[in-house]
């Protein structure tokens, strides 16, 4: 989701809903730039397509689980001392797929409070868990905004955040979609990565593009983070 404003309402709702801390990252003002996208070149040229539906990958129910693979450790409520977004898209042959809401978050633990943005459920509003229910590292609404809130100032990475999505990443293969068959790439900021993607830091405002199979016209280079409240 990469439409200029789309943080900022949905910051409106979950702070209406008191589900989730949208403030600014580490402390920094809000980015006064605007969504905008960029042609790659690269993107455009000759390109397997992948094949099949595109592919469906929810938040697992098994969070807490996750986030220890992932070499996180589960917090009881939301720490803002360090708290920055990156944002991510995926796309499928051109379409974009939904990165899903409350991943890294036990939404069944009764502390997490439900709300809803997008047609779709937004979790947050995390004071205290009875037990350990978030990662320093999750989503709160389907928006692709990826938070990091944490005691520790060092910042997470693309591959921590797939693991607990329960989503293969490698420098081959995404999901079971790998370079040997399909066209997979990843875009920072929209220029095209070809480092390790597993260890791209989700620093503040920065944009992350995963694309299988045909690329889309436009790969997105920056996201609107100006809603932070």
């Amino acid at each position: 989701m990469n439409a200029p404003g789309a943080l900022r309402i949905a910051c409106a709702l979950l702070v209406v809903l008191g589900l989730a801390a949208c403030g600014g990252g580490s402390g920094s003002a809000p980015s006064e730039s605007s969504a905008g996208t960029t042609q790659s070149g690269t993107a455009a040229e000759t390109t397997t397509p992948a094949k099949g539906p595109a592919p469906d990958w929810p938040a697992p129910p098994n969070a807490m689980e996750l986030t220890k693979q992932a070499g996180l450790e589960p917090e009881r409520h939301e720490s803002l001392q360090f708290h920055v977004h990156a944002h991510l898209d995926v796309f499928f042959n051109g379409q974009s797929i939904t990165v899903p809401a409350g991943i890294g978050i036990n939404i069944s633990d009764p502390g997490v409070q439900t709300g809803e943005f997008l047609g779709a459920p937004a979790y947050g509003g995390i004071r205290q868990c009875g037990q350990p229910c978030i990662s320093p590292l999750h989503t709160h609404d389907v928006t692709g905004v990826l938070h990091t809130e944490s005691f520790d100032p060092t910042p997470n990475r693309l591959g921590e955040f797939f693991t607990e999505w329960g989503v293969r990443l490698d420098q081959s293969c995404v999901g079971d979609y790998c370079k040997a068959d399909v066209n997979v790439q990843v875009y920072v900021d929209g220029e095209l990565y070809d480092g390790n993607p597993t260890e791209i830091e989700l620093t503040d405002k920065k944009d992350i593009a995963v694309v299988i199979g045909t690329p889309p016209a436009e790969i997105p280079a920056v996201f609107d983070f100006s809603g932070k409240v």
